[in-house]
């Protein structure tokens, strides 16, 4: 069953705003935002907003500061092939992400032949020969890669058919992408911890974001640690087995000889485990340990207090996914790379260290 999607309002004038260039009501020009705020009975934000979706979709494009947007798309240009679109998920569990269940339901809305792959990519050991032997047996006109490793990136890099990389390490890549930039709100959230006073911290991150060298926002991690004169080492960012097992174990072993004053995880699902195997020893956030979410979880609005997290809105990268699509659709080549910003929200699971741990 697809999830219900309730469109907001600048969505719906922007879809009005292209049904209305489709049918050659403007031609050359759009009227400007005045007259349309005036006409349509809506805020100047939500105009500014659907000029944005039909600038970023390449329906408009803007002239500069006070003159009116101009029509760049033809009206043939409108009609999209129905081409097949597979979204390669990191895991399968991945399918219920509301960024990847709501990029299946738009891509569907817009006309594509689009699902998730039968395989994901853990699946295949992030393997660039299995990846590459299961997209040419199952071909497709497009493909949306999800937080992939570096070679298999590079692998669909030099590929003919369309891809693009939602997250994941394309930086420097020729090849389209979408993704949060979370080195900001990153920052926040080591900076609030060093001012707390926290100098043993951990991040917790998978495999392929550590090997065979550290991703951007690992490697600013180690960067903003040293420069606040903090010993750094493999305890920062420790190798683990991808397990529930795995998992335990290394909790335990980073708990029973220099126990972390600060833990912070890529991942919602890690938090929330991690959460559940110090809660099950009696340890809870912030009296023994803080903790931070580089994720928004749905399930946090249902938390009080929030735990402390990195936001960043999904839907942006999803709009530009399927703009993308359309663009491959129509013949047209788009590397066009796309990031979201993210921010830190201190919630309620950090705090000062706990008493008699300040030491580094």
């Amino acid at each position: 069953m697809r999830n219900l999607r309730i469109r907001s309002a600048s969505e719906q004038l922007a879809d009005f705003l292209k049904e209305e260039i489709r049918s050659r009501t403007w031609t050359g020009t759009m009227p400007g935002e005045s007259w349309m705020v005036t006409h349509f009975q809506v805020g100047r934000d939500t105009v500014r907003a659907a000029m944005a979706h039909l600038e970023e979709e390449g329906v408009l494009a803007p002239q500069g500061q006070g003159k009116r947007r101009q029509i760049v798309m033809s009206r043939d240009a409108f009609t999209t092939r129905r081409i097949r679109v597979r979204i390669f998920l990191y895991e399968k569990q991945a399918r219920a992400d509301i960024d990847n269940s709501s990029l299946l339901a738009q891509l569907l809305e817009a006309g594509f032949d689009a699902e998730f792959s039968s395989r994901s990519l853990k699946d295949l050991g992030m393997d660039v020969g299995r990846v590459a032997r299961y997209v040419n047996q199952n071909p497709a006109d497009a493909w949306v890669v999800s937080a992939a490793s570096r070679e298999v990136l590079e692998w669909f890099a030099e590929q003919p058919v369309a891809a693009l990389a939602m997250y994941g390490r394309h930086h420097g890549l020729p090849i389209a992408a979408a993704y949060t930039v979370m080195i900001p709100g990153q920052n926040e959230a080591v900076r609030r911890l060093i001012d707390l006073g926290h100098r043993r911290i951990v991040m917790l991150t998978r495999e392929e974001r550590r090997k065979p060298e550290l991703s951007r926002p690992e490697q600013i991690f180690i960067d903003q640690l040293e420069a606040a004169g903090i010993t750094t080492g493999d305890y920062n960012l420790p190798d683990w087995v991808e397990s529930p097992e795995g998992l335990s174990s290394l909790l335990e072993e980073l708990f029973r000889f220099s126990p972390p004053t600060a833990l912070i995880f890529q991942e919602a699902q890690l938090f929330a485990a991690t959460r559940y195997h110090l809660a099950d020893r009696g340890m809870i956030a912030p009296r023994d340990v803080s903790l931070v979410v580089a994720d928004d979880d749905p399930s946090f609005a249902w938390c009080t207090p929030i735990p402390s997290h990195i936001r960043w809105d999904y839907r942006p990268v999803v709009r530009h996914v399927v703009s993308w699509a359309k663009n491959v659709a129509s013949g047209k080549e788009d590397r066009r790379k796309f990031g979201t910003e993210s921010k830190f929200v201190e919630g309620g699971t950090i705090g000062p260290v706990p008493k008699g741990r300040q030491s580094s």
